[in-house]
């Protein structure tokens, strides 16, 4: 296999220094040795295929490197230190790059994926190549897909035709995107993937018969007028037909454009003279013309398209292009990333223009905390049709599809957007929420005495871009408004929970909920009460926990015990704590809950009187509670239960049950079904089979526990479910 790395790196790769790669073979094959895939293989066996996915885009001595350590710090000893001593500070960044956020514990699996995705994006701003390594990454992964589990594979498929195939067409790197899409829909849509192999597989002769004699046809008239060129058909991938057929509703036999002839010539006149040929020996179908070469495709995607009737009246698809372009098409980005003597020569002199896009998804990313909004921005900004539209000079700008008048004015410029009064379209005024055609002329109407944009725009847009500069603008316009606002709500609620909000603020109680928040300064955090991102309950509950705690933690012993005496033959001073228990005499006491029984409403409940940390309330039944009151008995004092309406208690139980697939997630949906809120689960299978489940949850009481255990009773395979008591 190291024999094969070179042998691509021979044929497509122009100053890759050998050495160093079997010095990172070297390398990688020792720090993965005793590794194994899941298909048996050894492991080393990946980071070479994917180095040789890389060496066939041509790509450079860095970039193969860090495709032969890309796991290495995720899955091995190694850190980026060691990388960086062995090789040097750029191979590390890569490979740092490539690796995942694999030690951040999550509470979602969509906001793992946003994490790693904004990770990545970060990343590949830095260094575009980063991305190439993990498309190679995914697309060996995928071709051994195979040997993975059933859920895993569909997990796996569902994520590469959200995110990396669109990133593959993007960086218009078409062969890569082709082969993800198509082995995602094997996995995705089994049944339908392999009867549209099998029926396209049925007419395939007669089709290749007639291709051919298209092409011979072709050659003969092109080479007569002298234009020398390449000739072949190309088959349409499957995940292209069956998208066909699904959003166009078409059976097989209505997609008639399954092959595309595409002619390959020497520069962009012959592309134009070689058009004009076509449409001599076949007739154009009106409206399916496209030129990609006076208007490339925003992933540098360049090729005249046009679709003709050919032999016995049956259409199909033409498309024409150069050598250059075809290798940009194949590869995309990574066709115009050259090294020479180890420094960056992109040939176009302009690489940051091609990946302007990119630019646009960090703008908005940094202001979208919420995982799943980022996640489907993200893939609306990658994967939506677009349309192509022209200033009044004559740029052309791409916008997704259905894209308005105020999406152009925020491409073209933050202000222009903000000043935007009205547009026209080829000469007529428009609304703003007309939807652009493709080939349109746009022109933004401002004023300089504009007050800024609509609230309504951003249920008219359609780029994440415009959304993102108008929420910007609104938060800023609006701050010191809502600052103030904030601050109102945040005494209102302190007052009404009869506490000063300058009291309970003080020292560094408010500086830690802030930071909690990852604001910078303190007008951050009232800014977003302001506008009601976050609950002003939400932050007096903290600030006013804090101060109770703080205060009633330096309470004595003897003053817990005074003050209980004060009240014990005074029922008005029976006061309720805020954990919803009621202190025989006296409320006003620090009150705690005992990890090692965790009481919850509806439990005989006893309370003791520690030092420093004021009464911990135990089950009646609990053993530590039988050990200290053999002690101390003094310290013993009658707690009861208050209005707990509202409130969530933490408590434990254990599982014991046959090991089986899906024990897990039927668990997960009784706890969904009950309403209960999962706090932490712990899972192990025994030597004979069984498995053992602690779940930690919070429940309202007794009745919410005991309705819990009966419907975790009747699952297939539990042996017995039962509350830890210590």
């Amino acid at each position: 296999m190291l024999e094969k790395l070179l042998h691509k790196i021979e044929n497509n790769c122009n100053t890759v220094d050998k050495d160093l790669i079997i010095k990172a073979f070297n390398f990688s094959y020792a720090a993965h040795k005793e590794q194994k895939r899941e298909s048996g293989e050894p492991y080393i066996v990946h980071p070479l295929e994917v180095a040789c996915i890389l060496a066939e885009m041509g790509l450079d001595t860095s970039t193969i490197i860090a495709g032969l350590l890309h796991d290495v710090i995720e899955d091995t000893v190694y850190t980026f230190e060691d990388i960086e001593k062995e090789f040097n500070v750029e191979v590390a960044n890569l490979v740092e790059g490539v690796t995942k956020l694999g030690l951040i514990k999550y509470k979602t699996k969509e906001e793992e994926q946003a994490d790693n995705v904004r990770k990545m994006l970060l990343a590949m701003a830095k260094d575009i190549r980063v991305i190439l390594i993990k498309l190679a990454d995914r697309l060996h992964n995928m071709r051994t897909l195979k040997y993975m589990p059933l859920a895993k594979q569909k997990q796996k498929a569902k994520e590469t035709l959200d995110i990396y195939a669109p990133l593959a067409h993007r960086l218009g790197m078409s062969k890569i995107k082709w082969e993800l899409e198509d082995l995602s829909l094997r996995y995705l849509n089994p049944n339908e993937y392999y009867n549209l192999v099998r029926k396209i597989a049925e007419k395939r002769v007669e089709r290749e018969a007639n291709i051919k004699n298209i092409i011979l046809e072709l050659k003969h008239n092109l080479n007569s007028v002298g234009i020398e060129s390449d000739i072949d058909g190309r088959p349409k991938h499957f995940y292209s037909i069956y998208r066909k057929m699904v959003t166009k509703n078409k059976t097989l036999d209505q997609v008639f454009d399954l092959t595309a002839v595409r002619i390959l010539v020497k520069d962009i006149g012959s592309c134009y003279a070689a058009l004009g040929i076509v449409h001599t020996v076949y007739k154009p179908i009106p409206g399916r013309f496209k030129d990609y070469i006076a208007m490339p495709k925003p992933n540098m995607y360049q090729s005249l398209h046009s679709t003709v009737i050919g032999p016995h009246g049956k259409p199909f698809e033409i498309q024409i292009r150069t050598y250059e372009m075809h290798k940009t098409a194949e590869y995309g980005i990574a066709a115009h990333w050259k090294y020479k003597e180890g420094a960056e020569n992109n040939e176009d002199g302009n690489l940051d223009s091609k990946l302007s896009w990119l630019k646009d998804i960090l703008e908005w990313q940094g202001e979208t905390f919420d995982a799943e909004e980022f996640m489907e921005g993200f893939k609306i900004d990658l994967f939506s049709d677009e349309v192509f539209v022209f200033s009044p000079k004559g740029e052309v700008i791409n916008l997704p599809l259905d894209a308005t008048p105020i999406d152009f004015a925020y491409r073209i410029h933050t202000d222009v957007g903000h000043k935007c009064i009205g547009a026209k379209v080829n000469g007529k005024m428009v609304p703003l929420e007309y939807h652009l055609k493709t080939g349109e002329i746009v022109e933004i109407l401002t004023s300089p005495t504009a007050k800024g944009p609509n609230i309504d725009w951003l249920n008219i847009t359609k780029s994440n871009q415009a959304k993102s500069k108008i929420k910007s603008w609104f938060k800023r316009a609006k701050r010191d408004e809502s600052i103030e606002k904030g601050k109102e709500l945040l005494e209102r609620e302190s007052k009404r929970q009869e506490y000063n909000f300058g009291e309970i603020a003080k020292g560094d109680a408010i500086e830690k909920i802030y930071k909690k928040y990852n604001f910078r300064t303190l007008d951050d955090l009232f800014a977003y009460v302001g506008v009601g991102d976050i609950m002003p309950s939400t932050v007096v509950n903290r600030l006013r926990e804090v101060f109770e705690k703080k205060n009633k933690e330096n309470m004595t012993v003897e003053e817990i015990e005074q003050n209980i005496a004060k009240g014990t033959n005074k029922d008005e001073k029976k006061k309720m704590d805020y954990q919803g228990l009621i202190v025989k005499g006296e409320g006003n006491v620090l009150v705690r809950f005992a990890k090692c029984c965790n009481p919850v409403p509806g439990d005989a409940i006893i309370g003791y009187i520690t030092k420093g940390r004021g009464v911990s309330v135990h089950r009646r039944d609990c053993k530590n509670i039988e050990a200290l009151t053999k002690n101390d008995v003094n310290k013993v004092v009658e707690v009861s239960w208050g209005a707990s309406e509202g409130k969530d208690y933490i408590t434990e139980i254990e599982i014991k049950a046959d090991d089986r697939y899906g024990l897990l997630s039927n668990i997960m949906e009784v706890i969904t079904l009950t309403k209960t809120q999962l706090y932490s689960i712990n899972a192990k299978t025994l030597k004979n089979n069984v498995a053992v489940i602690n779940i930690k949850l919070k429940v309202a009481g007794v009745e919410n526990l005991k309705e819990l255990l009966k419907k975790m009773n009747r699952l297939t395979g539990v042996i017995e479910v039962y509350r830890i008591k210590n």
